[in-house]
């Protein structure tokens, strides 16, 4: 295969054009293109609003590959040969009891896939609903009725990702080959093909959801199990090592135990009970820093003259930013889970509790930009110096976001903000929000110091994006679930001090988003195959 790198063309560029460009600089003749894929298309915004597309490409052509590249006479087409994933072979040691995964976010969907594939038949507690039944919760929630704690935001089939835009794009890196892997799944499950080469790759709430499905019921069809409002309750040991799991099922009264010498712990950022829980037992658990802030709203429109030199977007999809600061007092502020053409939502999962996200659908065709704007904090921040500090930390900032909003998601204009008020009136800019909101003092929402570190780095945003620090830009809060607040310590095989217990995925501290998620729940059901072999099959 030879690798096109640095083929660039306009914005609205026709497929001819396309294999021109790729002829030319390969020096074939048209005729000579057998097949072109896309790898990698990012946009060039540099001259605004004139816009490019920059691509790398993978070629197949009819010739000698050698003969072309000495032909050629251009460092930026190659031969290369892709990197393929390989999942590992059964290991020598019998399982005697299918593997148990707590959580069907992305890592335990993802874990469970893999295992469902190389036969090993796991079940898969989750306790939230499937994603159908937990979409009308979560709507009911929005539109005034009661929150559910088990099925809502956080918790239930797809995890928080499943209301979220649906980002695909990573930091890890990826020797292995996961990342690819699981673009292809998704893109096998209904997401659009382009994910597999898009720079940023998203899928969008809507779209998100039937591809949960889809992978849910490719875990079936393989002999999984999954079982919904299954929430598990308690882990036992003898000698160090896992024999056994409780779980609390609704509709079966008492306590269900089952015997497993494996859990893949992928419980999410938000199982603070579960958390709770494994602090009692003879595990490392530590607290680590995360970030905490407020979600900030601006036009749609402002943000693509910004970012495009142009309003309307024509087929280029709704423009994103990333911005970062480190203000005076040494925290860095940043935006985070930006959603472009999105809506703040309400993302509580427990009573006298507020905190918000941000969610798109794949068209993001909503008249707003959203994105998180939070600080960093460390856990010499938290009221306590246990393992369950950053918890303690997120449920204040979340009781006095509660407070401010009577229970609804407090709302302010920035300008009131910086300057300490309430004006409870909207500006130019409407509100794009799912779920009841009402105008409070977000100031009394968060420690000073957190607060005085958004002022100073959204008034250093406005030189960045002009209008970013605007009057009436939106403010909405808390947002607190950037990440897990703790860490439960793993071996290089991805086993806890509980022999058979792999804390994997964002709730065990070791993911931050859909992606990293996922490979990290490959991860560990890597490290289960490559170790065991299933003797109860």
């Amino acid at each position: 295969m030879i690798r096109i790198n640095q083929l660039k063309l306009p914005v609205g560029h026709t497929e001819a054009e396309f294999r021109k460009k790729a002829a030319k600089m390969m020096r074939v003749p048209l005729s000579g293109i057998v097949s072109l894929t896309p790898v990698r298309q990012s946009l060039d915004a540099r001259k605004k609003p004139d816009l490019y597309y920059i691509y790398t490409v993978d070629a197949a052509v009819a010739g000698a590959e050698t003969e072309i590249i000495k032909r050629a006479r251009n460092m930026n087409v190659m031969i290369h040969k892709e990197t393929e994933y390989r999942f590992p072979e059964r290991g020598k040691e019998a399982l005697f009891h299918r593997p148990v995964i707590a959580g069907f976010g992305p890592a335990g969907m993802f874990c469970g896939l893999m295992l469902a594939r190389a036969g090993y038949c796991p079940l898969i507690l989750e306790r939230g609903e499937d994603v159908d039944e937990r979409t009308k919760r979560v709507r009911a929630f929005w539109e005034g009725g009661p929150l559910a704690p088990e099925s809502n935001v956080q918790f239930g089939e797809g995890g928080a990702g499943t209301f979220s835009d649906g980002k695909l794009n990573t930091l890890v890196r990826d020797p292995g080959g996961r990342n690819r892997k699981i673009l292809e799944t998704l893109a096998w499950a209904g997401a659009d093909p382009a994910i597999l080469y898009m720079s940023k790759p998203h899928v969008g709430t809507d779209v998100l959801r039937g591809a949960v499905k889809q992978i849910r019921e490719e875990i079936l069809r393989l002999g999984g199990e999954i079982r919904f409002r299954a929430r598990l309750e308690d882990i036992h040991e003898e000698a160090g090592r896992l024999v056994s799991v409780e779980v609390c099922t609704e509709g079966i009264s008492g306590r269900e135990r089952i015997q497993t010498g494996v859990l893949i712990l992928a419980i999410g950022h938000s199982a603070r009970d579960t958390f709770a829980m494994l602090a009692q037992k003879d595990l490392d658990i530590q607290p680590k820093a995360f970030a905490v802030g407020l979600r900030i709203q601006h036009p749609q429109s402002q943000i693509n003259l910004s970012q495009y030199g142009r309003e309307a977007v024509d087929g280029l999809g709704a423009a994103s930013y990333k911005l970062t600061r480190t203000v005076q007092s040494g925290r860095g502020v940043y935006s985070f889970c930006m959603c472009p053409g999105g809506f703040v939502v309400n993302a509580s999962s427990e009573q006298g509790r507020v905190a918000v996200n941000g969610m798109s659908n794949h068209d993001r065709a909503g008249e707003n930009a959203n994105s998180a704007l939070i600080v960093t904090v460390t856990p010499k921040d938290f009221p306590d110096q246990t393992a369950l500090g950053g918890v303690r930390f997120q449920q204040r900032l979340e009781e006095a976001a509660f407070r401010c909003g009577a229970g609804k998601i407090p709302v302010q204009l920035y300008g009131d903000f910086r300057a300490g008020r309430v004006s409870g009136a909207f500006g130019d800019v409407k509100p794009a929000i799912l779920g009841g909101f009402s105008f409070g003092n977000l100031r009394e929402t968060l420690p000073e110091e957190i607060s005085g570190a958004l002022i100073e780095a959204v008034d250093y945003f406005g030189s960045v994006i002009q209008g970013f620090d605007r009057e009436d830009a939106i403010l909405a809060g808390v947002e607190s679930r950037t990440s897990s607040p703790l860490r439960i310590l793993r071996d290089r095989g991805m086993e806890s001090k509980i022999n058979g217990l792999y804390p994997c995925g964002e709730g065990a501290g070791y993911a931050g988003g859909i992606m990293s998620a996922a490979m990290d729940g490959m991860r560990a059901a890597e490290a289960l195959v490559s170790r065991y072999y299933p003797a109860y099959v």
